[in-house]
């Protein structure tokens, strides 16, 4: 099933009309995904407690028989079917909230983490409980869960509320296929993986399913990530203890400017999607940080002031890949232009990707994704000091729907190869490829005075080769054009005797 057509859209489209009327977009969000987690972790419940019951060996009432599975434990009163059965009395809030309290206390995973307010007066009860009564389709069986659909779901709100909430551009789910592009790039098997803006999670449950594909150990990995929203970060919890990982992403939201989680670290790997071109990052305060050693980044962008945190946050051998708007690979203004060419003279820019257009559900802004590591020498096979791989990838991918493309397999495969041969990380001998990509040597990056556009070195595609003589193309060109003309002369001929015969003259 693809991301792009999720199937809920009408459905929770007609939630958001039941329940608009009484509370604000960002109200809105908090209280319908609290319900999908709610029928999530119940599904999830469910599906084991029905196998259970059939096997005569088994108690469904055992907790550990759904600990052992990583399936949270639902007591009796906050199970689907009792909600959904008390679901038009007028307690109803009252009984949602008991259910969260209820799930908490029996998974210490979650304390803390699920909204609790559904008795509050301003909740409108009658449109709570129709709400409740949408919940008809499973969203957290074995199926909807290997589709990763509360993070797809929580994209859709991002997409769909933004501009209700007021947001100002910077808050994005990742698409799937662009977290399976930097995962598959950067292969975290094993150390310490990072995301300082981990939103709903997707890079780490991405990492983990990469481990697990590729017949890792999930105990290799540890995660670690911090997220700023207060609601992103009980999703990604939720999203986390859903999956079973184990994930230090602090035991509250914070800001990483103000207020990094996570000082001492040194990351083995660092996926992110920073919001883009965000303004009011509080760059004022912090002019004298010793995370910029290339420069202090403008108050008014918070672009290179990601990358630099996340060349702060390196191990000696460690690799970042983030995703960021495209204007960071050109921007001119004074601080980010010295900013980039000290990244680039201290040779840790290591591989840039552009990607095409819609991408992404929520946002227009063409984006790009960019690779830097502290040791180019050590990280791959070949020796790659002073070169830099440009990629250009805006020609692949398909419209998965009419506003949304999205990367197929071959595509994220075609595009990883490249970079992995350049590192001599897999069996393929890298070659230039012109209109796609290109390794190109500092010393032409300086002469474009340190804009790393891929557009500008790989080139344009080579044009095959046409061996046709140019008088038999004439003869054959006019002989198609003549044809074309005949033919439309009898179609205009038929249209004309058609309208005739119907009394409309011409």
């Amino acid at each position: 099933m693809s991301t792009a057509n999720i199937g809920f859209e009408e459905k929770l489209w007609s939630m958001a009309d039941k329940l608009r009327g009484s509370m604000d977009a960002s109200e809105y969000k908090n209280v319908v995904l609290g319900l999908l987690f709610l029928k999530y972790v119940s599904d999830s419940f469910e599906e084991k407690y029905i196998e259970l019951t059939e096997d005569e060996w088994a108690d469904p009432e055992d907790k550990d028989e759904y600990l052992a599975e990583n399936i949270f434990w639902v007591p009796k009163e906050a199970r689907w079917n009792y909600i959904n059965e008390n679901s038009k009395k007028p307690e109803i809030g009252q009984i949602i909230d008991n259910a969260m309290i209820a799930i908490e206390k029996e998974n210490e995973s979650l304390r803390g983490v699920l909204p609790k307010d559904y008795a509050r007066p301003a909740l409108d009860k009658t449109r709570l409980g129709e709400t409740i009564d949408l919940f008809s389709f499973k969203v957290g069986d074995q199926e909807s869960r290997s589709k990763d659909l509360l993070g797809r779901v929580y994209e859709y709100f991002l997409s769909k509320f933004a501009s209700a909430e007021g947001k100002n551009g910077g808050e994005f789910y990742t698409p799937s296929s662009v977290v399976k592009l930097l995962v598959q790039m950067l292969e975290p098997y094993k150390g310490r993986v990072y995301d300082p803006c981990c939103g709903s999670g997707g890079m780490f449950v991405q990492s983990e399913k990469f481990v697990e594909e590729h017949q890792g150990r999930l105990g290799d990995i540890a995660v670690y990530g911090q997220e700023s929203n207060p609601t992103t970060w009980k999703l990604a919890k939720m999203n986390l203890a859903i999956r079973g990982i184990d994930g230090n992403i602090g035991d509250h939201n914070a800001d990483t400017f103000h207020n990094d989680l996570h000082k001492g670290l040194k990351a083995d790997y660092i996926l992110a999607n920073p919001p883009f071109n965000i303004s009011d990052w509080g760059g004022e305060k912090l002019k004298e940080d010793v995370r910029w050693q290339f420069g202090p980044p403008p108050a008014g962008n918070a672009n290179y002031a990601w990358i630099q945190h996340m060349v702060s946050k390196l191990a000696p051998s460690g690799t970042a890949g983030f995703v960021l708007a495209n204007g960071s690979m050109s921007t001119s203004t004074t601080s980010e232009l010295e900013i980039r060419k000290n990244l680039i003279e201290q040779d840790l820019v290591e591989c840039i990707v552009t990607l095409p257009g819609q991408l992404f559900y929520s946002t227009q802004i063409p984006v790009c994704l960019w690779f830097v590591t502290r040791n180019k020498a050590k990280n791959g096979k070949k020796e790659r000091r002073g070169e830099i791989l440009f990629i250009d990838a805006r020609k692949q991918g398909h419209m998965a729907s009419r506003t949304l493309k999205e990367f197929s397999a071959e595509d994220i495969n075609k595009i990883s190869d490249v970079y992995h041969a350049w590192r001599g990380t897999n069996e393929q001998e890298y070659e230039d490829v012109a209109g796609f990509c290109k390794v190109t040597k500092l010393d032409e990056v300086r002469e474009h005075e340190y804009i790393v556009t891929p557009g500008r070195y790989v080139g344009l595609e080579a044009i095959e080769e046409d061996s046709e003589p140019f008088e038999e193309k004439m003869e054959r060109l006019t002989g198609e054009l003549a044809e074309q003309f005949v033919k439309s002369k009898k179609l205009e001929d038929q249209i004309r005797k058609a309208l005739e015969g119907i009394g409309y003259g011409v």
